[in-house]
């Protein structure tokens, strides 16, 4: 399911809306002017199988989790660790999330 849902999207950010450390991961990829697709975990339908999903797959926590170029970057860890080395703005370049 979770390969199907980040398909073909530059930035996928799989979220809960009442998470503060969503919210910062997604304002922080936001700031770069990217517009990533966001499933709220807690919103839709199938949001439990999801989350379940994305456990198997090693995201602990569960979210938020970020695939950029239809990769799986990780959490908000990985996701900071990328931007302090200047490394998280060429991965949004590259998968076509952003032009500058």
């Amino acid at each position: 399911m979770v390969p199907v849902m980040v398909a073909d999207r530059p930035v996928v950010i799989f979220s809960r809306s009442t998470c503060c450390m969503s919210h910062t991961i997604k304002t922080l990829i936001g700031g770069f002017g990217a517009n990533p697709t966001v499933y709220e975990l807690d919103e839709i339908q199938n949001g439990q199988q999801v989350e379940r999903e994305l456990q198997k797959m090693g995201c602990k926590p569960s979210v938020p989790v970020v695939f950029i170029g239809q990769q799986l970057v990780g959490g908000p860890k990985q996701v900071m660790t990328l931007q302090v080395k200047n490394q998280l703005a060429p991965l949004l370049i590259r998968a076509g999330a952003i032009w500058i």
